[in-house]
């Protein structure tokens, strides 16, 4: 799964690193691992999309995970 910047137009996340693998589907992972109260609420550090816009959502995703467990 090579790391492929052109196909990402552009859209970067800050402390993701973004792939795309050679069926074309994207991939996402944290370039810092999350706390551990993050991972124990449901936090993944690795997530996937079918395509930029569906790989954004499952980043808010564990990025909202991370910061409710931080606020308990």
């Amino acid at each position: 799964m090579p790391h492929e910047r052109g196909n990402t137009e552009g859209t970067t996340f800050a402390g993701w690193r973004i792939m795309r693998s050679d069926a074309g589907r994207f991939w996402a992972t944290r370039e810092r691992p999350f706390p551990l109260s993050a991972e124990d609420a449901g936090a993944f550090r690795t997530v996937d999309g079918d395509d930029l816009r569906e790989l954004c959502h499952a980043i808010a995703e564990q990025e909202s995970l991370a910061d409710l467990a931080a606020t308990r």
